[in-house]
């Protein structure tokens, strides 16, 4: 069915059926409305079944619900495994080229630093060079005065 009517949503209706057509009319118009709604659903059905039989007894299964586009999405792209979706999704993961990237460094590194097995050297301590203003406090002493033009 296309609509789900709750109890609520039917008794809102007949409310306002009533209040809008009176009792007379409102029985009439529910007599009407449910005559079309038969003539359709006879028409789809013809239709239904006329277009089972051109197609052939391979489609006597084919169910019209399957061409919604949510259905049609999640029966053929979403439920297929042949499709190739974990391939794509593996193409598109980064940790491979990441792990051959990091890997490539490291031989890089393992190159520069010698042959492969040798140890790598020590590696020099960096020496701190004084700023040509630097000034420090003698042990024990004050430290010196502020002077706003080493800044």
């Amino acid at each position: 069915m296309f609509f789900d009517v709750g109890p609520l949503e039917l008794v809102t209706l007949a409310a306002m059926g009533f209040l809008l057509f009176g009792p007379e009319r409102l029985a009439e118009g529910i007599r009407t409305v449910s005559g079309f709604v038969r003539t359709v659903r006879e028409i789809s059905d013809g239709a239904r079944d006329e277009i089972r039989s051109e197609l052939g007894p391979e489609f006597q299964d084919f169910d019209f619900g399957d061409l919604h586009p949510k259905t049609f999405v999640r029966r053929h792209v979403l439920d297929r495994d042949g499709l190739g979706l974990d391939e794509v999704r593996d193409a598109l993961d980064p940790r491979r080229e990441l792990t051959g990237a990091a890997d490539a460094v490291r031989e890089a590194v393992a190159g520069v630093a010698g042959v492969a097995g040798e140890p790598t050297p020590p590696r020099a301590e960096p020496t701190r060079v004084p700023l040509a203003k630097e000034t420090r406090a003698e042990p024990g002493g004050t430290p010196p005065a502020f002077d706003p033009d080493a800044t």
